[in-house]
């Protein structure tokens, strides 16, 4: 019997981040998911933290990798939608550690029609380096207390850990921030991931997550935002993948595809099908 949600996300030899991150999926309230780890080529060191999982956690985890061709985001991405098995997936990367509602949350606000847009906490590197098993465990990682007293800036984001039964829900409805699909936290449906021909593999780095979404909507899916209530934290490490080039060409195409209205890549899912 299939899963109720699986969840995908990419890494790329982040071992220690990828750890930590599996981690909060050890903890999630809601235990009725699969993992589809979309790895975009790393080496053994991965291979040994996921097979260490895999044989001492009950996580339901599935190792999708090609080879390292450069940056293959779109291509490991598509190829971990086809192995998903459940009809409804959640996205984020292997650097977000979850908080532990993050798949039951996912799960209590899908709706037919809709794609939904999550937040996500960016840690700087000292701080990200610093947290350990029990810190997730106790929830110590998602604790503003704990993250200022131990290097987080003080800064208007940071409220989106804060737990009340009213401050999400208004926030979410008085942010100006755009219910966007966001490679870091978002969720849809397969079947709408897979009518729009899945990730564009023609784009790299910088806003490929987003051109998803835009031809998700063109589609006729509508987004919703939880991005108080759906949270991840995000571990900092260096993008040598991140080019101007990327970033204009990326650019471009988001621009056709909004200039067209178009919601169909030739380059995309269908070839692993």
């Amino acid at each position: 019997m299939a899963r109720r949600a699986s969840v995908i996300f990419t890494t790329y030899n982040q071992p220690e981040w990828l750890r930590k991150v599996l981690w909060g999926y050890e903890c999630q309230t809601e235990k009725d998911f699969e993992i589809v780890i979309a790895d975009d080529g790393s080496g053994e060191e991965t291979k040994r933290v996921i097979d260490e999982f895999k044989t001492n956690s009950q996580l339901n985890i599935k190792h999708v990798w090609h080879p390292d061709e450069g940056y293959q985001k779109c291509p490991i991405l598509n190829k971990a939608v086809i192995a998903s098995e459940s009809d409804y997936l959640i996205f984020s990367d292997g650097d977000c550690i979850p908080r532990k509602d993050f798949v039951e949350v996912h799960l209590k606000y899908a709706e037919p029609g809709y794609f939904l847009s999550g937040g996500t906490l960016r840690l700087p590197l000292d701080l990200s380096r610093k947290i350990l098993r029990e810190d997730v465990e106790e929830e110590r990682a998602f604790d503003l207390r704990w993250l200022y007293d131990n290097g987080l800036p003080r800064t208007f984001k940071s409220t989106k850990l804060l737990q009340s039964k009213w401050y999400p829900k208004f926030m979410n409805r008085l942010t100006p921030t755009k219910a966007s699909w966001n490679g870091h936290n978002s969720s849809g449906w397969k079947k709408d991931i897979i009518a729009v021909n899945g990730f564009n593999e023609n784009m790299h780095y910088g806003g490929q997550d987003r051109e998803l979404g835009e031809r998700l909507q063109n589609y006729g899916i509508k987004s919703r935002q939880i991005r108080y209530s759906a949270v991840c934290i995000h571990l900092e490490h260096e993008r040598p993948y991140k080019t101007k080039e990327s970033i204009r060409r990326n650019k471009a195409i988001r621009s056709e595809v909004k200039k067209k209205h178009t919601w169909w890549v030739e380059n995309g899912i269908d070839k692993y099908m």
